[in-house]
């Protein structure tokens, strides 16, 4: 304990400024990370880590336990990653890989995120059961289009994910989890405008932007594996990401 007024002041002052810095050293790590050139070498190393749960390939699983990640926002995979990290978005699973003596520091973060970046997608993704499309459609044109935009493509500049390509189950838990406030670094805007969705709302709107499909040069021919991991045995679970689902 401090033994004068002086000191309980000192250490007061250092016990609230400590996180000032902390969140000034965190916002200097993203944007160093934007600004360097991926190493996609280094990335690819570094991949080796992420691919035993997102796959060789970034596509995810399409139970939706783990997301696509290939093909996904250059500052929107810096920005998740960094937010993981520094526990603004909880995910117990992912934290322990995005500590700098795993992860490494702002180089390493730009080399990773590049190289998922350019990795081809999935030729197809897991979808809903496709019965309250036209109820999606219009609640994404009237909730979502103005940020993710009209196909889905996200934006760069403000780090909004891209949702195309994303499997069905992934997007209904996070849109659940976000609705609930339980994704605490999801757009303040965008939690108050979804608070109030119905169950029906959010399937139908989940299920039509699953089955919004990336431009066909951002997806990989069908039979596509990665070269990079040559050696890797990919599990049966990967089968469905290679066929169309039915009703498409």
């Amino acid at each position: 304990m401090c033994r004068t007024f002086r000191n309980c002041r000192a250490l007061l002052l250092g016990l609230l400024v400590l996180p000032l810095i902390d969140g000034v050293a965190r916002a200097n790590e993203m944007e160093e990370a934007l600004s360097l050139q991926p190493d996609l070498e280094n990335g690819k190393r570094i991949y080796h880590t992420c691919a035993v749960c997102h796959r060789p390939e970034g596509w995810g699983t399409v139970d939706g336990y783990y997301p696509q990640i290939a093909g996904q926002r250059h500052k929107v995979l810096i920005k998740q990653l960094e937010d993981i990290r520094n526990r603004h978005r909880d995910n117990p699973t992912m934290y322990p890989f995005t500590l700098p003596n795993i992860l490494g520091g702002a180089q390493d973060i730009a080399d990773v995120t590049g190289y998922v970046e350019q990795l081809p997608m999935a030729p197809f993704n897991g979808v809903g059961p496709g019965n309250d499309l036209e109820h999606g459609r219009k609640i994404y044109q009237e909730h979502c289009v103005d940020c993710h935009g009209k196909e889905g493509e996200g934006d760069e500049q403000d780090a909004i994910p891209a949702l195309r390509g994303q499997h069905f189950n992934y997007l209904l838990r996070q849109f659940e989890w976000i609705r609930l406030g339980k994704r605490r670094n999801a757009d303040a805007k965008m939690v108050r405008q979804v608070r109030d969705f119905s169950v029906r709302d959010t399937r139908a709107v989940m299920d039509y932007v699953s089955r919004l499909r990336p431009p066909p040069e951002r997806i990989a021919p069908r039979g596509w594996l990665n070269p990079d991991f040559p050696h890797y045995a990919r599990p049966a679970e990967m089968e469905p990401l290679m066929e169309p689902p039915p009703g498409m």
